[in-house]
Formats: structure tokens, C-alpha cells, sequence
């Protein structure tokens, strides 16, 4: 009897991935935008195809194939390297949309799905970790992130990780560095779409401050150990217009705790670009609070001032550290030291 049901439960187990499968893959596309192996993607809504954006590299002669094998050209609507993920408009507004799983829990069952080929190709695991943020090996800064022990098979990147109901924890991608499949969240990767659906891009703010982590006086903590001391302003950027000194610091943004870099970027990257928001600061021990009015941030905004040449003269300061999602440190940002950072750049 014993052996009896764990046969039907295995069966069972079997038909409901069978069944996450065929839901899923409804939604799920070929993206032909490489010479080597196609890579997959995923219908965000009709017409619109979500990806990894490493795997676009013929930008002017794109091809999707949906899952009825129809065909169609796509162009580029824009991509963001930083969650290694790119936007397609196809020519028709057709496909399903994929349905979300907005809320993955550790320990659940995930299947890795991509269409690289007529099929859908599917990897069981199990989604292994939950966190972020995650600096990434090209300096870029993910919001969070799924790590999934689900084999990462050639052409996956792009594809769907999802639940055994067949909805989308999250976009697979091998592409952000690590040498493992990791997902971004279907939350955070629909957002980003949107984002790129409307400005071509992510809207990064830049304030303008060169900071370095700092312990916050004793009588100053409150919820709070550290902050962010300002040790230099640029002209004319929006640190300098909200009246901000050099020696102050930072300790929230936008209603949120700012303790280190990577919480001040993950603010500057909340979508408050060209809005007034309150900036919360400590001068001479005393609290205060400015309203900043942050600019988007572009690569003139953190590549000017170069001080001499050679790769120890090319930053603006020190290096900082990021987490590995592995347990590993890595090193991230632009320039010498360790500290220091142009805060939104």
C-alpha cells in the first residue's frame, strides 16, 4: 500500500509540472537576435516580449517565433544592462501574456523553462535563495534577485522561472556574472519593463555627491548605526541646489533609511527622478531635511573629472564592496580607496 502511494504521488507530482509546463509555455518565445544558438523570452503583454538583454546582439534584424510557431520582426524598445534585461516590440500586438507569481517563497518548487528551439525545455529545482541587493560584475546594482539550483541550459537566458501552477517567479539569466542561474523577480522585472516600455530605459536619478560610510554619533543612531558623509559636491548638480554641505550626512532619502551606498543607489533608483523628495541629513549632529530634486542620471553625469590617467587615476574615489549571492565578496564602482562614491553619479 505504501509503495502504492508514492506512485500516485509521484504521478501526480509529474502531471502537475506536466500541466505548469503547457500553461506556461503558451507564453513563452523564441528570440532570434544572435548568430550562435536563439535564446527565450516571454510575452509581457501582446505585442511585447520581456528578455535578457545579453542575448541581443543584432539589434536591427530581430526575429520572435511564438509558441504557434508563427514568426514575427521585432525591434529593440530598449534594455537595461544593470538587470540584464531588454524589451522587444513585435510587428503585430499578438501572444499570451504570462501570468505572475509576485510573492516566490524559499524551498518552493521551480521549474526553468526556455524555448531556444520548436519546443518549450524545461529543469526542475527549487528556489534556493531569495535576496539583494546584488552588485553585479559589470558595477551595476540589482534590486533582488531568485537564485534557483534549476540547470541552466544553453539558450535559457531570457526564459521563465516558474511555479507548478505555471506562473512566472521570474526572468532566468546566466548573463549578470556569477556563472549560475539566477532570476530576476517578476515583480521587479515587470516594473523594469514598463519602465523601458515608456522611456526607453531605466531612470537612474543622479545627485551629485562624492560620500563615505560613516558612524553616526551616539546620540544621533535612533534606529540607525551608520550614514553617508559627504565629502564632496559637484556644481550645479542637485545636492548642490537643495543646499547640501560638504560634512553632512546622509541618512534617508524618499521616507527610506539610507545606511550605505548600495541603499542610497537602490533610492536613487525608485523611479523619484524630477520629483522633489525629501532628503534627511545630520549637520553638526543635528537633524534636518532638504528637498532634492534629483536629475536622471547619464554617463556624462559619472564620468567627468578625471583625475590623470592610468587605471588608478581613471575614479572618484574608492572602491566599495558588494555581496556575492554566494556568500562571496566582490569589488564594485569606479576609482581608488574604498569608501567613497558619487552618489547617484
Amino acid at each position: 500500500m505504501k509503495d502504492a502511494n508514492n506512485t500516485q504521488g509521484l504521478s501526480a507530482l509529474s502531471q502537475s509540472l506536466m500541466g505548469a509546463t503547457q500553461a506556461a509555455g503558451a507564453s513563452i518565445v523564441t528570440v532570434h537576435a544572435r548568430r550562435r544558438l536563439p535564446s527565450t523570452g516571454v510575452i509581457v503583454e501582446p505585442g511585447l516580449v520581456l528578455t535578457a538583454s545579453h542575448t541581443i546582439r543584432e539589434d536591427g534584424d530581430i526575429q520572435v517565433t511564438l509558441a504557434d510557431g508563427t514568426t514575427l520582426g521585432a525591434e529593440l524598445l530598449g534594455r537595461d544592462p544593470h538587470s540584464d534585461l531588454a524589451v522587444l516590440k513585435l510587428v503585430d500586438e499578438v501572444g499570451v501574456p504570462a501570468r505572475l507569481n509576485e510573492q516566490p517563497q524559499v524551498g518552493q518548487l521551480a521549474l526553468a523553462l526556455g524555448r531556444p528551439g520548436e519546443a518549450v525545455e524545461a529543469s526542475l529545482g527549487i528556489v534556493s535563495a531569495i535576496g539583494g541587493p546584488l552588485r553585479t560584475h559589470g558595477g551595476g546594482l540589482v534590486e533582488s534577485y531568485l537564485r534557483t539550483d534549476a540547470t541552466a541550459y544553453p539558450g535559457f537566458s531570457g526564459g521563465p522561472l516558474v511555479d507548478d501552477q505555471g506562473q512566472v517567479l521570474g526572468i532566468n539569466t546566466s548573463g549578470l556574472g556569477w556563472g549560475n542561474l539566477l532570476a530576476i523577480p517578476a515583480k521587479q522585472a515587470w516594473k523594469i519593463a514598463k519602465s523601458i516600455q515608456e522611456h526607453g530605459g531605466i531612470q537612474r536619478g543622479y545627485l551629485g555627491v562624492r560620500s563615505q560610510l560613516a558612524e553616526l554619533p551616539a546620540d544621533a543612531k535612533r534606529e540607525q548605526a551608520t550614514g553617508l558623509l559627504i565629502a564632496g559636491i559637484e556644481d550645479e548638480s542637485p545636492a548642490a541646489a537643495a543646499g547640501l554641505m560638504v560634512g553632512d550626512i546622509i541618512i534617508g532619502l524618499a521616507g527610506q533609511p539610507v545606511q550605505d551606498h548600495d541603499e542610497l543607489m537602490l533610492q536613487l533608483n525608485s523611479g523619484i527622478v524630477g520629483t522633489p523628495t525629501a532628503l534627511e541629513y545630520l549637520r553638526g549632529g543635528a537633524p534636518h531635511t532638504a528637498q532634492v530634486t534629483l536629475t536622471e542620471r547619464t554617463d556624462a553625469a559619472h564620468h567627468h573629472r578625471r583625475h590623470g590617467g592610468g587605471r588608478r587615476g581613471r575614479g572618484f574615489g574608492p572602491r566599495g564592496f558588494g555581496k556575492r549571492p554566494f556568500g562571496r565578496m566582490a569589488r564594485f564602482g569606479w576609482g581608488r580607496g574604498r569608501h567613497h562614491r558619487w552618489g547617484g553619479r
